[in-house]
């Protein structure tokens, strides 16, 4: 398969580039908010690829059973812990 399609773009102030239609319509992971892993292979080509990660997957019901457990625990002052962190903060500003 020949997956080769070009188009042209302006890269604009701070370096932002925006991915045409043309290709964006063509790549499912071209989206919104997408990581993507640049990557210079000569003086005048950048390769845009999705990024992967190389961490296991995040076992997402063990985290929530997690944070479901620590937030059980109640601490010896009997204090709201929300309630120190806002007055915390309000404190360094």
């Amino acid at each position: 398969m020949n997956y080769q399609l070009q188009t042209t773009s302006i890269v604009r102030q701070r370096g932002q580039l925006t991915i045409p239609d043309s290709i964006r319509g063509k790549v499912n992971w071209v989206a919104p908010g997408s990581v993507v892993t640049l990557a210079q292979t000569k003086a005048d080509e950048i390769i845009i690829r999705p990024h992967t990660s190389s961490q296991t997957k995040i076992n997402w019901e063990k985290l929530w059973l997690d944070i479901e457990r620590v937030r059980s625990y109640k601490g010896k002052g009997g204090g709201n812990l929300a309630a120190f962190i806002a007055k915390d903060r309000e404190s360094r500003k």
